[in-house]
């Protein structure tokens, strides 16, 4: 079964990924100390046919770090039997509600919580209900992203801060109480180094976050839209992009540090529920 493509079908030298055995919640403790050593080496793990409860991931999850509370989204869901820590993300809609966020509609490349002061470190993705063919995740290394950067671009971008918007989720969708966002240079949202270090690796990253409302201050907004701009463009890169293909119980998760991921849309009538977990 191949649930891995990258879009030029050429691998790159060592892959970012590693797969690796199934867990349940018995295995997860004996396994713990492979997947941390299989962390500092690749960026995301794969695993399959993993049988996890949302404690299990909550638990999971506490091996990269300190597993955090949902942010506010963009709709109310009933979390009723789910940890604090486990977001629903679904197109799933019964009864007139929703059984998750983010809908069923394509989501643009972009970093998890990178509008906070700290970031998640790391996230990762349960598939509890999944449709054949259909919803894929697509991963893109942005430490390779980053090498292909002129060396002028990169030496411009080494004291730069970008801004990032916390108004709307990675769908577009205005948070549940926020207000549109009318001045970017003025707007709320953290500031994080346009490039970062995983230390693990010690390789230097582009660090993006998302497109839509950011800003690098202390430039003036045409010249901070037109480095964007630029930056952004180097993120088309298929030889650094591969897609996961999802199967009910894979679990998957990436650093935030080094990658961002977007999701190709789900048609309408396709059922894919998916449990997150994170940590920072």
């Amino acid at each position: 079964m191949v649930t891995h493509s990258s879009a030029d079908k050429a691998a790159p030298a060592v892959p970012p990924f590693a797969t690796l055995p199934p867990l349940t919640s018995a295995r997860l403790p004996g396994l713990a100390p492979r997947i941390k050593e299989a962390w500092l080496r690749h960026p995301v793990l794969v695993f399959h046919r993993c049988e996890l409860s949302p404690d299990d991931l909550v638990t999971f999850g506490a091996l990269f770090g300190t597993p955090v509370p949902v942010p506010t989204q963009e709709a109310i869901v009933d979390t009723t039997g789910l940890p604090p820590e486990v977001m629903v993300i679904s197109n799933i809609v019964e009864d007139g509600r929703p059984l998750g966020h983010l809908g069923g509609g394509e989501l643009g490349w972009h970093t998890d919580m990178c509008y906070v002061a700290e970031p998640a470190l790391a996230s990762a993705l349960h598939a509890v209900e999944t449709p054949e063919g259909h919803g894929d995740t697509w991963f893109l290394d942005m430490s390779a992203v980053y090498d292909t950067l002129p060396a002028a671009l990169r030496d411009r971008i080494g004291s730069l801060s970008c801004k990032h918007d916390d108004s709307r989720t990675a769908a577009g969708d205005l948070r549940h109480g926020r207000t549109p966002v009318t001045d970017i240079t003025t707007s709320s949202g953290a500031v994080h180094p346009l490039v970062r270090v995983r230390p693990e690796s010690g390789r230097k990253a582009l660090y993006l976050g998302r497109r839509l409302n950011a800003y690098v201050p202390g430039l003036p907004l045409a010249e901070s839209e037109a480095l964007l701009d630029e930056l952004w463009g180097y993120c088309d890169n298929p030889a650094a992009a591969w897609a996961h293909r999802w199967q009910p119980g894979d679990l998957v998760v990436w650093d935030n540090r080094a990658m961002m991921h977007r999701r190709d849309a789900i048609p309408d009538g396709a059922r894919r529920l998916m449990r997150r977990i994170q940590a920072r």
